[in-house]
């Protein structure tokens, strides 16, 4: 049998047990791949990390309604634009507080990507590869596991809320898979253990004294791998106190708005500050077939406290320069209106913004058309935007891995990042 990459790609079995977790009711959890186990190493990893916060609009957002608006024109829309604090920079009216912090954003109206529907867009916009490639690539998160993450670590590397990827970790493996929380924010039911925790140490001293009388006669991985990840699933019941922002959150509701997403983005900030290299936060409802202006103005209003916010508590503690926050989705939305008030997928030219992360702010990369149809300057691709982001974290865009004795890359021939943005 052909190894799946060479020597220096693999992951070793220690790796690979360190990745898998068992909780108390014997279910493997699988991407434990880099967290930080300590106060010092999480100090340590404050120092000198690159995180990413990925807002992940569900369903697309329409770059017409939000930061490309074409006031006038038949592609316009209901909504009106106001001045930012970046000279010729104007945002939808329902951004106030964005347009007070645009000066750390950098918006990139030019994308023209390839995938127009939402299983495969969302996996495009997710791997920077079509779905249709025979290879399953991985999503970004689990690539930022993988460089940034810190192997011995009792916290997930790969965290997200709500709805959000469909690729996982691909080719890497299942200690890069994600984390998921629900759209609440809430830990999943496995990680509450259903005995107090002196009958959960009687049936793990009752576990170790089987599994060691059976391993004598009977030497095999799984009863390692068991044993590891039972050790490895109490470490993170000691740490999951870093995902309750209980305390934290009567401080903050008010400047983050009492919603799922406000507390996601204050949870997120909660995690990039432990340590976590990647967070991703869903936000829903952007599929406006129908309806559209109702939708985004709804939405709007939810986004705009959290995201200006979250900018802002990353800056106010030291965090921002270091934090790429990237706000984008699967699609765009056309600029005609449908008879339904809708708008509909649109892959032509839409709009991503990222902040942070050593990314140069207050400017905008690229244009489109008078009515918003086409790319008149800067076409970015999926590979220029994951080029860039990688770029930015400190991660080669053109990393080689090997799936059997196939060479992969992490973004496709041709890739090149968005040099403007970066610092």
């Amino acid at each position: 049998m052909r190894p799946l990459c060479p020597r220096h790609e693999h992951v070793s079995r220690r790796a690979f047990l360190k990745g898998t977790l068992v909780t108390v009711s014997g279910l493997a959890i699988p991407n434990w791949g880099g967290l930080v186990n300590s106060q010092t190493i999480a100090a340590e990893t404050k120092k000198r990390s690159k995180r990413c916060i990925q807002l992940w609009m569900n369903g697309g957002a329409s770059q017409l309604d939000t930061f490309d608006m074409k006031p006038g024109r038949p592609t316009g829309g209901l909504f009106r634009p106001i001045a930012s604090n970046v000279t010729g920079l104007q945002v939808c009216e329902y951004l106030p507080q964005l347009a007070k912090v645009a000066d750390r954003l950098a918006v990139l109206r030019g994308m023209r990507t390839q995938s127009p529907d939402h299983p495969d867009g969302i996996y495009h916009m997710h791997t920077c590869y079509k779905m249709s490639e025979r290879t399953p690539h991985p999503e970004i998160g689990a690539v930022i596991a993988k460089y940034l993450g810190q192997p011995e670590a009792n916290l997930p590397s790969f965290v997200r809320m709500g709805s959000t990827g469909n690729g996982g970790s691909g080719y890497l493996g299942p200690q890069y898979e994600p984390f998921g929380l629900d759209h609440t924010g809430r830990l999943p039911y496995f990680t509450a253990p259903y005995v107090d925790a002196q009958a959960d140490q009687r049936r793990a001293d009752l576990l170790r004294f089987l599994e060691d009388v059976y391993a004598r006669e009977h030497k095999a991985v799984p009863f390692a791998s068991h044993r590891l990840a039972k050790e490895k699933a109490w470490r993170l019941l000691r740490a999951k106190a870093t995902f309750d922002i209980s305390k934290e959150w009567p401080k903050y509701r008010d400047r983050y708005g009492d919603s799922d997403f406000g507390r996601g983005c204050l949870l997120a900030r909660q995690l990039v500050e432990a340590g976590v290299p990647f967070v991703e936060i869903g936000q829903e409802n952007y599929d406006s077939h129908a309806d559209n202006f109702v939708c985004h103005k709804a939405n709007m209003q939810v986004l705009d406290p959290a995201w200006s916010t979250l900018l802002l508590d990353l800056e106010e503690r030291g965090l921002l320069q270091d934090t790429l926050v990237v706000w984008m989705g699967e699609v765009g939305r056309t600029p005609q209106i449908n008879n339904r008030a809708g708008r509909d997928h649109y892959v032509r030219a839409w709009t991503i913004v990222l902040a942070g992360g050593g990314i140069k702010g207050g400017q905008v990369i690229g244009s489109t058309d008078a009515d918003g149809k086409e790319v008149k300057d800067r076409p970015i691709s999926e590979g220029d935007l994951f080029a860039t982001i990688y770029q930015a974290l400190g991660i080669n865009p053109r990393h080689r891995h090997y799936v059997g004795t196939r060479p992969v890359w992490l973004t496709p021939e041709g890739s090149k990042p968005i040099r403007e943005l970066l610092a």
